[in-house]
């Protein structure tokens, strides 16, 4: 089968699946890759032991989200376009629980059948002549809520004592159901400087919140433990681990905090809790040369179940307090994401990619080997896709970097040299995984089957490697991460994989960042793709949403006097006097994680200078492009550009250097 576009863009993907505590079903919801209004998304259920096929449970017509079992495993509480659901998997009735102005943003089903869930506050009767101004840091956050069995009222569980006017980003029971922890911010925005994230316990019998103390950056995914394992009842300490970043700045990448509850709760707290002892949050990961992506509490409350990302690889560990240690369990070859668990912990769920095979639901129970549930993309075993291979190769330093390789399809080394493409992950702490590598940005199968080798480096900064190689971005952005790369690109020069002359980058995101840099550093590049990437640090921490991190990557803010900054060193707008390399620019008109002013200050730098370039911006877009067209768009106007600039023109200059008109490429 031909590669298309529209196998990308009309196609399905599942999200993170639910397992019932009993460890008969696992359920999941499916979701177009490209949103055009027709189909919406889907909630499907499958047996665990694969006794049946999967089942379809809703029509699609709505934005079905979070699917959470009942703890008797007979329901399904879900949403669906942010009100709150009940559906009954065995016959599909299903019904109403809950509706909320604003919708409901996140839940969890009590044993007692209460929903705790989070919502933005109901809004109240508009007075006469009510200004529409928006005065920042005075928007109301979102509560957390509690709706009682049958049909009763909700109540807000946030208003008073430590979570009073504070917003709410995610909670989790605790699996006695005696009490939530709770992460909230300051303020409902990731405003720069302006807020703090805080971890709580909320007792869901009073009300009562007590503060545990300011939490690592970017707090998410908090899980409850004892050390007693199994049912717990010989530990006398419950704890709340969750997944933070740490220093410098955040830049070093993920890790699992963990905080110790006294048994008794809220009550046996000191009342300020400043207790060094009371609200020591412990990195339990510290040390380690992998990454965690996610954790997963176990309902029994033993030690938590941590997915981490490996190299290449993805690997689950459980913690043993007694070692301190997360003990590997498995390691899933590619990327894994969303790992669930049943009631007792032996039934697993995950979403896992690897090799040629796109992302589907896999199960397991206990011992055995991971078997796939869903396929949301057969049609795609028709596909001849390009060969892919892992790669090392060392840095100037020494230092092993890592990446995968794509080749044209039906092509082997043999057939080389090629015209090589450089795609680059965002992040920075992000990775490439031994996944199928076809997605909207810039796919590498994509571009493969569009005649380039196309390589994918983890440099340093990136995911997979542990906190010391993530932090090594730290305030050298652009540096040695840069000719991380460029080792990769001699590395396959060498080995008669890369054409010298037709090279070309690209990236997404931070990618995006890198792929304008590294035209500011040389003039190898043929073609550079900048999407949704970073022209100027200084108006980053500015605009953007993760103003603290850019700081620390950039290495300054601009306000700490009249400068020179060090982010102006590390800006690609500072150089682009010397591109000399064609740019296509792509950017959402609606981003807010990298403001489109980015691509506009880049674009501006570029005419200035008379760089060939072209800006192309998708209306209504954010950091993710979601439109069917402007994704088809995205790989289309890629193609093109890189055909024109690559391809086309590396045969002219094939002609020109038979004629003897052969010119030198150097690095600037």
């Amino acid at each position: 089968m031909e590669l298309l576009p529209e196998l990308l863009v009309d196609g399905l993907s599942p999200g993170r699946p639910a397992v019932s505590p009993d460890g008969r079903w696992v359920a999941y919801v499916v979701e177009p890759v490209t949103f055009t209004g027709e189909l919406w998304s889907l909630l499907w259920v499958a047996p665990v032991d694969g006794s049946a096929p999967p089942r379809q449970l809703t029509d699609g017509k709505r934005l079905v989200a979070q699917p959470r079992w009942t703890a008797d495993s007979t329901a399904l509480v879900f949403l669906a376009d942010g009100q709150l659901m009940r559906i009954d998997p065995s016959g599909g009735d299903q019904r109403e629980l809950l509706s909320w102005d604003g919708g409901i943003l996140d839940h969890r089903p009590l044993a007692d059948g209460a929903i705790a869930f989070i919502a933005p506050p109901q809004p109240g009767a508009s007075a006469a002549g009510e200004s529409d101004v928006i005065v920042w840091g005075t928007e109301p956050g979102d509560g957390l809520w509690l709706l009682p069995p049958g049909q009763g009222s909700p109540r807000r569980l946030t208003g008073l004592g430590a979570l009073d006017g504070r917003h709410v980003v995610t909670a989790e029971v605790r699996p006695d159901g005696r009490a939530l922890a709770v992460i909230s911010w300051d303020v409902p925005a990731e405003e720069p400087g302006a807020w703090t994230a805080r971890l709580h316990v909320v007792d869901l019998a009073s009300g009562a919140a007590q503060d545990l103390g300011p939490t690592a950056m970017y707090a998410d995914s908090p899980v409850w433990w004892r050390a007693g394992g199994g049912d717990g009842h010989d530990a006398h300490d419950w704890h709340v681990s969750y997944l933070g970043t740490t220093p410098p700045g955040g830049a070093g990448g993920r890790a699992v905090l963990d905080v110790t509850v006294p048994e008794s709760g809220v009550a046996a707290l000191p009342a300020a809790a400043t207790s060094a002892d009371a609200c020591r949050h412990r990195d339990l990961t510290e040390g380690l040369d992998v990454c965690p992506t996610d954790l997963v509490q176990h309902p029994d409350g033993r030690p938590p179940l941590a997915l981490f990302a490996e190299g290449l690889d993805s690997a689950l560990r459980r913690y043993d307090p007694a070692t301190g240690c997360f003990d590997r369990l498995t390691v899933i070859p590619g990327r894994a994401d969303g790992p669930a668990v049943d009631g007792t912990g032996e039934v697993v769920a995950l979403l896992i990619s690897a090799g040629h095979a796109p992302v589907d639901v896999h199960v397991r129970r206990g011992a055995e080997a991971f078997r796939q549930v869903s396929d949301t993309r057969p049609h795609f075993r028709e596909v001849v896709w390009g060969a892919q291979e892992r790669l090392s190769w060392r840095a100037p330093d020494g230092l092993e970097i890592e990446g995968v390789l794509v080749l044209p399809p039906g092509r082997t080394r043999a057939d080389g040299p090629f015209p090589l493409h450089v795609s680059l992950h965002g992040g920075p702490y992000e990775r490439w995984a031994d996944q199928l590598q076809f997605q909207w940005y810039l796919s590498a199968q994509w571009l493969a089957a569009c005649g380039h080798a196309v390589l994918m480096p983890n440099p340093r900064g990136s995911e997979g490697r542990g906190h010391a190689f993530a932090a090594m971005v730290s305030g050298d952005v652009g540096g040695a991460e840069y000719t991380d790369i460029i080792a990769g690109v001699d590395h396959l020069v060498d080995a008669g994989v890369a054409d010298p002359e037709r090279l070309s980058v690209s990236g997404w995101s931070h990618g995006g960042y890198m792929a304008a840099w590294a035209v500011t550093r040389t003039d190898r590049f043929r073609a550079s793709i900048v999407g949704a990437g970073i022209a100027d640090w200084g108006l980053q921490v500015a605009h953007g949403e993760l103003g603290t991190q850019e700081a620390f990557l950039g290495g300054s803010t601009g306000w700490e006097g009249p400068g020179p900054h060090p982010h102006d060193a590390v800006s690609p707008v500072s150089y682009a006097a010397a591109i000399t390399t064609p740019v296509l620019i792509l950017h959402g008109e609606a981003d807010t994680n990298v403001p489109l002013s980015q691509a506009i200050y880049l674009q501006r730098a570029l005419s200035h200078h008379g760089v060939p370039h072209q800006l192309a911006v998708y209306p209504g877009a954010g950091h993710i492009v979601a439109g069917r067209e402007h994704q088809r768009d995205i790989m289309l106007r890629a193609r093109d550009f890189l055909a024109e600039h690559v391809l086309l023109a590396g045969q002219a200059e094939d002609a020109r250097e038979a004629a003897g008109c052969e010119g030198d490429r150097a690095d600037k």
